[in-house]
């Protein structure tokens, strides 16, 4: 059975698996140990028999959140695990008194997009080359 919960440090190791395995600009275990001891900041993970499948997370600033990453791991991919993160993410974000999000997606994602667009993110801009490896445009979305 999988649970969400908030991630905690103990799930690093497998969390940054995951983000290398899906990111071509990873973060490091570093980023999440501080983004994780911010009180504002919100992580979750997705954990089936004490493997995690997925995780997303959000810095929260001025009653906005700032969502900053989002991933499933290969093998669990197309099971909904992204959108059940999300949710949860967006529920626990406005219990705390989120009242708006925001996101960067490479233009090229547009699995990632569709997913986005079905839970209330609208298109609001682009950032010419945000991302390096490889170069490309972020979408920029907001859901108010």
């Amino acid at each position: 059975m999988r649970r969400i919960r908030r991630m905690e440090e103990r799930d690093l190791e497998q969390v940054c698996a995951i983000e290398n395995a899906v990111f071509t600009e990873p973060w490091s275990r570093t980023s999440f140990e501080r983004a994780l001891k911010q009180e504002q900041n919100l992580y979750l993970v997705c954990e089936r028999d004490s493997e995690i499948e997925g995780y997303c997370g959000l810095w929260g600033v001025a009653g906005e959140g700032q969502i900053t990453n989002v991933a499933v791991k290969e093998s669990a991919r197309r099971q909904g695990i992204g959108r059940q993160l999300l949710e949860s993410l967006l529920e626990k974000g406005r219990e705390a008194g989120l009242t708006a999000y925001t996101l960067e997606v490479r233009v090229s994602n547009s699995g990632a997009i569709r997913l986005y667009h079905r839970l209330g993110f609208g298109d609001s801009g682009i950032r010419p080359d945000f991302y390096e490896r490889p170069k490309e445009d972020a979408l920029i979305m907001w859901r108010l």
